[in-house]
């Protein structure tokens, strides 16, 4: 467990923090002393979501996750802003829904754009800054059950995170000679903004969740806060699933 300042003087990148996991995150990390850039394509949700953190330790950056141009120069503003960087979580992804047999190359070429492509870019980005700064760092991926076990109709989803934790580990040797950790987060069942928008959501996975309830979006949050922490220095290329034990028993939802 983090104590309420561990983050003083430490600056931190988190996309894909309009709402959901990703803005409990920045929330989690201001209130913890850090200065944090928080990342969403949604210009108006960015801002709405910084002011909603309240603070000058929390500035909005709107753009593309996927865009390596626009992530170089997200890294680039944190530093004029904050003076460092010390903390990158690229969790910015999509989900999109379809048959196997009829998948479209759209769909599949943005998942692995943003998903794969968006958090690689980032970790490669930030790891440059931090190993200039030559004092660490920490870098997150945020991956899912659904890279664990078999979902239907989320092949390209599925396969995309699985991708992020083999990345996660082949990070560890690149990245450790210069005292950078790097894990992954897998979150189970959430209760975001988006999972409230079906009806049936809460009940579904709380019946389907062994401890009888998906995970609140501070689940998730503490979670990842503890693998950027000085208390996870010594942990990396892991991969931290927070699903309420669903992985261990795998019953699927009603299609």
């Amino acid at each position: 467990m983090t104590d309420n300042k561990s983050f003083t003087g430490k600056t931190a990148i988190v996309t894909g923090a309009g709402q959901g996991i990703g803005y409990e995150i920045c929330r989690q990390l201001v209130l913890q002393g850090a200065r944090v850039v928080l990342n969403d394509q949604d210009e108006k949700m960015a801002t709405a979501a910084a002011e909603r953190i309240g603070t000058d330790n929390c500035i909005a950056m709107a753009g593309d996750a996927a865009d390596t141009r626009f992530v170089e120069k997200m890294v680039d503003d944190a530093v004029a802003a904050f003076g460092r960087l010390d903390i990158a979580i690229a969790n910015a992804g999509i989900t999109l829904f379809g048959d196997f047999f009829s998948y479209p190359p759209e769909s599949f070429y943005r998942v692995m754009q943003l998903n794969l492509g968006g958090s690689f870019f980032l970790a490669q980005t930030a790891a440059r800054q931090m190993k200039k700064q030559g004092q660490g760092g920490s870098i997150l991926f945020t991956s899912s059950v659904t890279g664990h076990q078999a979902h239907k109709n989320l092949a390209a989803y599925g396969m995309s995170k699985a991708a992020l934790e083999m990345l996660a580990r082949n990070l560890v040797i690149e990245l450790s000679p210069y005292h950078i950790t790097v894990n992954t987060v897998a979150p189970g069942a959430t209760l975001t903004e988006r999972t409230a928008e079906d009806a049936e959501y809460e009940k579904t996975w709380s019946a389907l969740t062994p401890m009888g309830r998906p995970a609140s979006v501070s689940d998730i949050a503490q979670a990842a806060l503890f693998l950027v922490s000085p208390q996870a220095g010594h942990i990396t290329g892991q991969t931290l699933v927070v699903d309420g034990g669903w992985t261990t028993v795998s019953p699927g939802p009603p299609l």
